[in-house]
């Protein structure tokens, strides 16, 4: 028997990626995507290094006076077009690759609030649709300007929440909701809707949406007079794997806890590394395909009346619900071959 022989139960080797040979054009969609993922890490390292350098006292001062006195997170953010046409984002839509695909047109005259679904574990798709111009949103929805909603304690870490409000996202409070979809025609809203408690049921194959209980976004619509828009993006869970976390077990309870207390939660994850394909926390190259559904007309306020009924909730969150199922159903067989099984509801 030769004892060089791997053990069954040992993990399989890592694989190594080639150092030569491999296309200029890959090597920069690599850089793209590990300049988002370690965008925050950078960022943060940069500020700190700014203090080392006392000349620099008197700016980093008015600077954090500034960062906690700005309002753009809450007032529609401060988006600037050049950013969000840069040539990396089109290297970061290109290594997975990222495809938009339009149900049916969207009246600039309106207003939307798109659900995007799932999560995942970085909401990647979201980020390349909505929060760049790499996959062509303003050609194919023209004079609808979408902003990407994200944490407000986002826009608390310096630099970072500069290049964020730069790309059009903003906050997801209600303040800067109401604010987006008041300032005119076309101003639109795009919010991950399964949140936190989402990210930890994504896995490769499995669509498990926390959806039942938010009735928020519809009640936002509503009072805004803004249609909903159903947003599904076919490989968002097929980026990362994630440890084990049943429901019940320890992990999974101190991840709710985190959650409770933060806002957010940590999945653990892994896909591949920069030098392998393995380990590591960049994500696996797989296809994400975005497909914006039909749009749901909401009711309108009657006179005196401020807030929408539980009724009208339920009746708009079935119709929402049935247009998201219509779109996994019409493209589940060409771009989720692999699923191990169909679109579920669990919360």
């Amino acid at each position: 028997m030769n004892d060089k022989q791997q053990d069954p139960d040992s993990p399989p080797p890592v694989r190594w990626a080639p150092l030569r040979g491999i296309p200029l054009e890959r090597r920069m969609q690599m850089f793209a995507v590990c300049t988002w993922v370690f965008l925050l890490f950078m960022c943060l390292v940069i500020f700190a290094y700014c203090f080392t350098m006392p000349f620099l006292w008197p700016l980093l001062c008015a600077y954090v006076t500034f960062l906690y006195m700005d309002k753009a997170p809450e007032s529609g953010g401060r988006r600037f077009d050049w950013p969000r046409r840069w040539k990396l984002w089109k290297y970061f839509v290109d290594y997975f690759p990222v495809k938009l695909i339009k149900e049916q047109d969207l009246e600039p005259t309106g207003n939307y609030v798109f659900g995007y679904h799932p999560h995942g574990i970085i909401s990647m798709g979201a980020f390349a649709n909505f929060g760049t111009e790499a996959t062509g949103f303003s050609d194919q929805f023209p004079g609808i300007v979408p902003s990407l909603l994200t944490l407000a304690s986002n826009f608390r870490l310096p630099l970072y929440r500069d290049l964020i409000l730069s790309l059009g996202m903003a906050s997801v409070s209600r303040q800067s909701c109401e604010a987006i979809l008041s300032s005119g025609p076309g101003r639109s809203i795009v919010i991950v809707v399964g949140g936190a408690a989402e990210s930890l049921d994504a896995r490769p194959g499995i669509t498990d949406l926390t959806l039942k209980r938010r009735l928020g976004f519809i009640r936002l619509a509503i009072k805004c007079n803004a249609s909903l828009v159903p947003v599904f993006s076919f490989g968002e869970n097929d980026l990362y794997e994630q440890v084990d976390n049943d429901q019940g077990s320890t992990l999974w309870k101190l991840q709710k806890k985190m959650q409770s207390l933060l806002g957010f939660t940590l999945p653990l994850f892994h896909a591949r590394g920069i030098f392998n394909y393995d380990v590591g926390i960049i994500p696996f190259r797989h296809p994400i395909v975005t497909v914006v559904g039909k749009p749901i007309p909401v009711p309108k306020l009657e006179k005196g009346q401020t807030e929408p009924t539980q009724e009208q909730l339920v009746e708009i969150q079935n119709q929402y619900i049935a247009g998201l199922e219509d779109v996994f159903n019409k493209y589940k067989d060409v771009y989720a071959k692999d699923r191990k099984q169909d679109l579920r509801i669990v919360a």
